[in-house]
């Protein structure tokens, strides 16, 4: 059957443009997704806006359409990323709003303001005015115009917010601050480490389990085989270590951010794309650019690393089985997920299409032919002992989690047609059809 093209288990917008999450929350009995939204051009051109979904059980989803819009002095040039925070019957959405003043600047030591907005909400989409609580003046005087993207939590009996910041030496950072009202903030400490970065976008201070994590996007990382393979990259530093780690090896993955659900879990969502990628997604002919990832699960393995996994609810969509025996080759109808136990070395192909394969201690996953990966060639991982395997692809995405989440590698891709022949050498699997999840909009 002819792909054609519209997903069926990631979000993404019926038309324009898409990229980072945002105000990710559960709120009033729902789950609360925000995301940068570019209504008018699947090239990201025109008023950035906020799109907003909603939904009960993570599966079964409502658009409300537009629910921010650069309207107002403060937020003229953009919308831009930021948080939700739930207080009581009422959500906070904290953004920055983007200003570019005209006259010779270079929007980075002049001519750009980078203001925290404040809305707020008793259903999600209906807002309140907006009020801006942090202007440039409010920033260390070391920053540079580059401030962005508020994640405000409670803790210790008051309320934090970390920004993303680009010094006027062009080094990454973390700025911290804090308030006892959710509208006075006062700046407290910078968080920095020396990885060669110029600007850390996206920031996330977040905990699993008895460790602390602050996740960041940071942009001007060098490019290595194994790591920061991309145009940016994202990641965390462990904080009681001062670790840094890549969320993702794969192609298509920026800007996460996580949330706490009604039962604990702690959720990641990222944007599958990047920008200024020297690849092309297809779909831009259509209308519309770029997905969300599906949502994870972050949990700590026993020496204390952080694994990713879809969330428990996707098991809900899986039909009907056939096994996947290692030799053989087997038909598959995207979407589809295949969950199996791996040998030291191993290929996994979808014909035509793709290769995952580990060697020794490298995994690497390869396009086999331009078409279906649109100027996407390999991306690489370095994993020990990877005793099983999970994918679960879209109909133009794939998410691969090896070793119980250690590692994850996320890419879109664009095969000709939705039946797939996938040849297996060293994996005994099972591969599961999968329903798709249920989105219905009110525009």
């Amino acid at each position: 059957m002819k792909n054609d093209l519209r997903q069926m288990l990631h979000l993404e917008p019926q038309k324009g443009w898409l990229n980072d999450p945002n105000g990710l929350c559960f709120f009033k009995g729902e789950y609360h997704v925000y995301f940068q939204y570019a209504p008018e051009s699947a090239q990201g051109n025109g008023g950035k806006c906020w799109g907003h979904w909603k939904s009960a059980d993570l599966l079964h989803w409502r658009f409300t359409g537009t629910v921010l819009f650069p309207d107002s002095p403060d937020d003229r040039n953009g919308v831009y990323s930021g948080s939700g925070f739930v207080n009581g019957d009422t959500l906070y959405l904290f953004y920055t709003g983007n200003v570019k003043e005209e006259g010779d600047h270079d929007y980075t030591t002049s001519g750009r303001g980078a203001n925290v907005i404040l809305v707020t909400t008793k259903d999600g989409h209906n807002m309140s005015g907006k009020k801006t609580l942090l202007r440039n003046c409010d920033y260390p005087d070391y920053c540079s115009c580059h401030v962005r993207d508020p994640k405000v939590w409670e803790e210790d009996g008051k309320y934090h917010m970390v920004l993303g910041a680009r010094t006027l030496d062009d080094k990454g950072c973390v700025l911290y601050y804090t308030s006892k009202d959710l509208v006075n903030w006062e700046f407290e400490q910078e968080k920095r480490i020396s990885d060669g970065s110029y600007m850390w976008e996206c920031p996330d201070e977040f905990v699993v389990g008895t460790k602390r994590f602050l996740s960041i996007s940071p942009q001007g990382l060098k490019h290595e085989k194994y790591t920061s393979q991309n145009v940016y990259s994202s990641g965390y530093l462990d904080l009681d270590k001062g670790t840094y780690t890549e969320w993702d090896c794969g192609f298509d993955f920026y800007a996460p951010q996580t949330f706490k659900a009604p039962d604990g879990r702690r959720i990641l969502i990222g944007w599958e794309g990047i920008g200024d990628i020297p690849y092309t997604n297809p779909t831009v002919a259509l209308g519309w650019q770029h997905c969300l990832t599906l949502p994870r699960e972050l949990t700590l393995s026993p020496d204390g690393r952080l694994l990713q996994q879809p969330i428990r609810e996707l098991q809900a969509l899986r039909k009907e089985s056939a096994k996947l025996t290692s030799g053989e080759t087997l038909k598959a109808q995207l979407p589809f997920e295949i969950t199996g136990t791996a040998q030291a070395e191993f290929t996994l192909e979808f014909i035509d299409v793709l290769r995952l394969k580990k060697s020794g201690s490298e995994f690497s996953l390869e396009f086999i032919n331009d078409s279906a990966g649109c100027g996407r060639t390999v991306r690489y991982a370095q994993l020990g002992q990877c005793e099983d395997i999970r994918i679960i692809a879209d109909k133009t995405s794939v998410e691969v989690y090896l070793n119980g989440g250690e590692k994850v590698l996320s890419s879109r891709m664009y095969p000709d047609s939705t039946e797939l022949s996938l040849r297996s050498d060293g994996v005994d699997a099972v591969e599961y059809k999968l329903d798709g999840i249920e989105v219905i909009s009110d525009e």
